[in-house]
């Protein structure tokens, strides 16, 4: 049997590297030059966890992670307003959790990829068509690949979604947030961060540092705008908007380079994400949003399901159906605990800001951080 993949990040890689070991004749394309570099620190847990188990990969995973010490919201002047030690966080997923760069841990997955797949960078999907025995596509390079099945992972702008479902607009939801990441280099800067995930205790906007330990910071920017659409020049956009910020916020923004992460924060909603031989995976399917977490261990573990139900079921259909079936409810259950969470990710209010502090020290008390932590992982594990 033969896949096209669509989308050489995390979900891609994950479903190439799970078909090939069932035997699968698997090519991967991406438009990106070569493997993406541009990522943000991710707590990883819940879902993808057991995929990384199945993979083999959870070693390397956690050796390329790091163990945060304490996660702290700070004033203008650095000083911690609201603390809590990241073990907490830990305690609650069993030990399960780890924090990692997002490119790193697709490295983790690129890694596991058997050899005999074709992964083929600076290419990408013009027109897709369907018969019943098979798919094709087109590539933007002439190329023509034909394949028993197609998958996009393509992420939350998705060619293959839009090639095969509709425009964007039919199934994107913006959140009424917009985001920014970058890394840099200060050793001044550095000192100031620590070992903690530290967060301005602001309104509105938000940034989050973390020193790497190769001495790098970690920069992320989050903020509320009812205007979804991407700003023309988005570094001038993150420096306008942050600068307001104080503590070391001015002196990062300063290191803010010409191209780096910036996107919408939203969902993809959709009633049906398969048709006939071809499947969304991932973001392209069904992103929940950077501030719901788990979007890259939910693209893990909806691969892994897919594997699974292809390889368990006699017909592409009943395989796709199959799986739909089987991995809908957790993502719905995910989405929706997303969308009310992002309102407590940058709150809009003092009082939002106060109830924020209040939680996080509620979670010290005994059984409340188990109690939140499960409500965070959900159903995760039923559907693996």
């Amino acid at each position: 049997m033969r896949v096209i993949i669509c989308g050489a990040g995390i979900s891609g890689l994950s479903a190439a590297a799970f078909l090939a070991r069932a035997g699968w004749q698997v090519t991967v394309v991406d438009v990106a030059p070569r493997p993406r570099p541009q990522g943000y620190m991710i707590d990883f847990f819940g879902p993808g966890w057991q995929a990384a188990e199945r993979l083999g990969i959870l070693p390397r995973i956690l050796d390329l992670g790091y163990q945060v010490q304490r996660l702290e919201y700070v004033d203008d002047e650095g000083t911690s307003r609201a603390s809590l030690p990241f073990a907490r966080f830990g305690q609650a997923m069993n030990g399960k959790l780890t924090s990692i760069l997002r490119p790193d841990l697709e490295r983790a997955i690129r890694e596991a990829v058997p050899s005999g797949v074709d992964v083929r960078y600076g290419l990408t999907i013009t027109a897709i068509e369907q018969g019943l025995d098979g798919v094709s596509a087109t590539l933007d390079n002439g190329d023509l690949l034909e394949a028993d099945l197609l998958i996009g992972a393509d992420g939350i702008h998705s060619v293959v979604r839009q090639l095969v479902f509709g425009p964007e607009e039919d199934f994107l939801h913006y959140l009424g947030f917009q985001v920014g990441a970058y890394s840099f280099r200060d050793v001044a800067l550095a000192r100031s961060v620590g070992d903690r995930f530290a967060i301005t205790d602001t309104r509105n906007e938000s940034m989050f540092f973390y020193e790497l330990r190769d001495g790098t910071i970690t920069a992320m920017g989050v903020h509320r705008t009812d205007d979804p659409a991407r700003p023309s020049d988005p570094r001038a956009a993150m420096r306008a908007r942050y600068r307001g910020l104080g503590w070391i916020c001015p002196a990062a923004l300063e290191h803010c380079p010409d191209e780096f992460y910036y996107d919408q924060v939203a969902q993809i909603k959709m009633p049906r994400w398969h048709t006939g031989r071809v499947v969304l995976l991932g973001d392209a399917a069904a992103a929940v949003s950077l501030l719901a977490g788990q979007g890259a261990s939910l693209g893990m573990g909806a691969a892994c399901v897919l594997a699974d139900e292809l390889t368990r079921n006699t017909g592409i259909g009943a395989a796709l159906a199959a799986f739909e079936n089987r991995w809908r409810p957790l993502v719905v259950e995910h989405q929706r605990a997303g969308a009310a969470a992002a309102q407590w990710f940058v709150p809009a209010t003092r009082y939002a800001s106060v109830l924020r502090r209040t939680a996080i020290r509620l979670m010290k008390l005994p059984g409340m951080s188990r109690l939140i932590g499960s409500s965070l992982v959900g159903k995760s594990g039923a559907a693996l």
